[in-house]
């Protein structure tokens, strides 16, 4: 994909040229929009910059040209209110929503589609798990790898129902002593949570052990798979989920607002949200069947159209390729990173198991800075601060700092690898 630039008042602006066609009304319309932005060509009387996204970890970008196509498709022929009417429409939108729920299930193990508590994202399927479980004076137990997504409910929890959590450390590594998390059960303790890899390290935690510990002492088991779904196998059934919170935009290549939660059938959780669902009307209270019972309001059912096709996208790749894929080009990202003078990467090292993001610091350079020099410069997307994770950037020493955090996806090659090599040695070179 291009930018084309040109300024204006003195200034670069980027000019976003986005052109949607509504086949149902003929409609077609072009949306600009401008950002400040340098560039380093000029072709046509225009600036122009190639984008090298290293952002997957964040949202994933480009999407596969069939999740537009779905999307697009639902509104010609599914733009009704699912399950509020029996004309033809309403039918077709309600069979988007089927559809999703059985190819989701098929991809992480569910026996029953109707487990899935569809949504807009990971962030409110965590909220709809942590809130809906607790009860007053429960204990929870998660790690310092954790999301804002996962550490803010839990907060919130503290504060309005004296819940009472524990972290369990994690090394600059990003691995947990199981030891140290088993002597940290109570009898209390209802739930536990664990992100399944870390968005800063992107180390993978021991998901099978920690579900078997769970067990044992009779806590649910949630799994935060911001970082997995769609990038390595993911079976709740193997691996003894209870809950499985997955976002759609990110390795399942699906549109943004979409997302969910897997809710295993024994589980009865409160609901996040009352009102409309479409059954029982003449009820005042929300309905107890599923998925009805977690999914009041209109719904994203053209996103969930797209969010379908994006998930047959990466069966049709395997998670396992996607995987392998992913961490040959962190290797490489690794080894051609080494030679910069000062720089620390953060997680596992060189050749263990790792999802498809490294993070790292440069002495003497601030990892904000630099994350704005790589893109103003070269032109590639990369992420700085402190990814919502400040407990993992503790573990990682990082807490004052950052990190700058580069991450692949599906379709990045190993020549826009070398492009962030050469783009890092070149930014750090003395002066």
């Amino acid at each position: 994909m291009t930018y084309r630039l040109c300024t204006m008042e003195k200034r670069y602006v980027i000019i976003f040229s986005v052109k949607v066609l509504f086949s149902y009304s003929a409609l077609a319309f072009t949306i600009d929009f401008m950002v400040d932005r340098s560039t380093n060509r000029t072709e046509g009387g225009c600036e122009v910059k190639e984008v090298i996204y290293l952002d997957h970890a964040a949202t994933s970008w480009p999407k596969p040209p069939a999740v537009g196509e779905a999307m697009l498709h639902a509104l010609d022929v599914a733009g009704a209110n699912p399950g509020r009417g029996s004309h033809r429409m309403a039918v077709q939108a309600s069979r988007v929503l089927f559809d999703t729920r059985k190819v989701l299930s098929s991809l992480f193990g569910i026996s029953n589609a109707n487990d899935i508590a569809l949504g807009s994202n990971t962030t409110e399927a965590l909220n709809l798990a942590i809130q809906g479980c607790l009860r007053e004076g429960d204990h929870v137990i998660a790690t310092m790898a954790e999301h804002n997504s996962v550490r803010r409910p839990l907060e919130y929890m503290r504060r309005i129902r004296n819940v009472e959590v524990d972290y369990v450390p994690v090394n600059a590594a990003g691995d947990i002593d199981l030891v140290q998390l088993e002597r940290l059960f109570r009898p209390n303790t209802r739930l536990v949570v664990c992100t399944h890899s870390s968005n800063l390290l992107g180390s993978i935690l021991p998901i099978g052990e920690i579900s078997l510990i769970s067990r044992k002492y009779g806590a649910t088991f949630l799994v935060d798979a911001a970082q997995s779904a769609g990038i390595m196998p993911v079976d709740v059934q193997q691996l003894g989920i209870d809950m499985l919170a997955f976002p759609g935009h990110k390795g399942l290549l699906g549109p943004q607002g979409t997302g969910g939660l897997y809710i295993a059938p024994e589980l009865d959780l409160e609901p996040l949200l009352h009102g409309g669902t479409g059954s029982q009307s003449e009820a005042i209270q929300q309905p107890l069947v599923r998925p009805d019972r977690y999914e009041a309001g209109t719904p994203n059912t053209v996103g969930m159209a797209g969010l379908a096709a994006g998930v047959r996208h990466v069966m049709e790749l395997t998670p396992e390729a996607i995987y392998k894929h992913e961490w040959e080009l962190t290797q490489h990202m690794m080894q051609g990173l080494s030679s910069v003078a000062g720089i620390r990467m953060l997680g596992p090292e060189l050749g263990q198991p790792r999802t498809g993001l490294v993070s790292f610091t440069v002495e003497g350079y601030d990892s904000a800075q630099l994350a704005f020099q790589l893109d103003r410069r070269y032109g590639i997307a990369v992420r700085s601060g402190f990814h919502c994770t400040p407990l993992a950037h503790e573990s990682a020493g990082t807490t004052l700092s950052g990190a700058v955090r580069a991450s692949v996806g599906y379709s990045t090659t190993s020549q826009e690898i070398d492009a962030l090599i050469h783009a890092v040695n070149e930014l750090t070179i003395p002066r």
